[in-house]
């Protein structure tokens, strides 16, 4: 399953990692957006296969970020 990020910003931080397991709205990482933090939660619950972008990378309203397992 993707996780999309719904805004367009920059990853601030990145909180969990491929392997890890997560429940729905679980954070995944932080997003920095107009001095803001707005963190993308796990759209369900699952294990971390891949972690698609990098800290302090741009990116766009619903692009992939991650991907989960169920």
């Amino acid at each position: 399953m993707d996780v999309k990020s719904e805004i367009a910003g920059k990853v601030w931080k990145i909180v969990t990692a491929v392997g890890d397991t997560v429940e729905e709205e679980d954070e995944i990482m932080i997003l920095e957006s107009m001095k803001m933090e707005i963190p993308v939660g796990a759209p369900g619950g699952g294990r971390i296969t891949e972690i698609l972008v990098e800290e302090a990378e741009s990116v766009q309203e619903g692009q992939v970020v991650a991907r989960i397992e169920a």
